[in-house]
């Protein structure tokens, strides 16, 4: 069970290493003067932090299981 959460939020971050990049490839400053924007690598650093932060926004508690009281 646990390590079907641990494999969600790599999920989540893998897909933020992505979208990292596709900012830096669709969006990025081509000029130079954009510290995060202009290279590829720090764009995908931002956004697998971004990914890592949002798999900690996640509630990922178990349920408890409540047992039936009639008798």
């Amino acid at each position: 069970m646990k390590t079907k959460w641990l494999i969600i939020k790599m999920l989540i971050i893998a897909a933020g290493l992505g979208g990292g990049y596709l900012y830096y490839y669709f969006i990025g400053c081509r000029s130079g003067y954009c510290p995060i924007t202009s290279n590829p690598y720090m764009s995908i650093v931002y956004g697998g932090i971004i990914g890592l932060l949002l798999s900690f926004s996640f509630p990922w508690k178990k349920k408890e299981k409540t047992e039936d009281a009639s008798v």
